[in-house]
């Protein structure tokens, strides 16, 4: 018998405990980075999805596409100003916003999930009203802040054996559309789930200590502890407070993982080795 395919069934074998903790469980995923990158990266990470909805997960995937927008934006010739790191988000700008990450970023991740045999929708923040915003900061413009978000559609995806992929657009309430952080958005629509797990994927391994190791558990004083101390610095902070305040929203567990390691979110949820940063509210 070829000892791959007893590898394989040990594999199987290990993961059931896993399989029955995440059964009917609630996961939102960020994407973003290097699994958005290549077709090969992106069918894995499709795959990847779809074999979670066939064990009874009910996945969410959330995406980002800055670097769709700033190759589009240059393409039309429409110019680009940025506030202390973030895009001002004009008139002009939200239009092309609106048409990269509804259009072609989300409809190639539907189309992956689709290719894998899994049944993928495209939506955005606005459709269903699941996203009320407010602007974030008024020089920035168009860029909102989630301040109430309605998941009662996703809900009804899950029922039909549908994966909802979301592009990070929200409405304001004069119509405006608003263009939000990915993962800002991501964290918005996991705490409104309650959802079990918030995955988000980025191009690092996770949470590093003062001595450069990745921590693979952490608690929420312990991120305040590091970010005070300067340890946690620059784009990953965001990042840790994106997943602080889904906690806070009655998220169970936020994970900060390597999206560009092969199978990164199977490793996380169905091995005890996980795949990244876990981040749990203090006991």
């Amino acid at each position: 018998m070829n000892s791959n395919w007893i590898e394989t069934a040990q594999t199987l074998s290990a993961a059931l405990p896993y399989l029955q903790r995440y059964d009917d469980a609630i996961i939102v995923i960020k994407l973003g980075g290097h699994a958005m990158g290549s077709d090969d990266a992106m069918d894995l990470f499709a795959r990847d999805v779809v074999l979670m909805q066939q064990v009874g997960i009910n996945p969410v995937i959330v995406h980002g596409g800055g670097p769709m927008i700033n190759d589009m934006l240059a393409r039309l010739g429409v110019q680009s100003e940025f506030v202390n790191g973030k895009r001002v988000t004009d008139a002009a700008t939200v239009e092309v916003v609106e048409m990269v990450l509804s259009g072609s970023v989300n409809k190639r991740i539907v189309q992956a999930i689709n290719r894998q045999g899994g049944r993928g929708v495209g939506l955005s923040g606005k459709d269903a009203a699941m996203i009320r915003c407010e602007a974030a900061q008024p020089e920035l413009g168009f860029v909102g802040d989630p301040v109430e978000v309605n998941p009662s559609v996703l809900r009804q995806m899950f029922e039909a054996n549908i994966i909802p992929v979301i592009a990070p657009l929200g409405f304001g309430d004069e119509g405006e559309t608003f263009n939000i952080n990915g993962d800002t958005a991501a964290g918005a629509i996991a705490a409104s789930l309650k959802a079990d797990r918030l995955l988000l994927l980025t191009d690092v391994a996770g949470v590093k200590d003062d001595s450069g190791e990745v921590v693979t558990e952490l608690t929420a004083s312990r991120i305040r502890q590091l970010t005070e101390d300067g340890v946690i610095a620059g784009g990953m902070i965001p990042k840790t407070e994106t997943a602080l305040a889904a906690l806070d929203g009655g998220v169970r567990a936020a994970v900060i993982l390597d999206g560009r390691a092969p199978n990164a979110c199977l490793l996380e949820l169905f091995t005890p080795h996980g795949a990244g940063s876990l981040i749990r509210q203090d006991s």
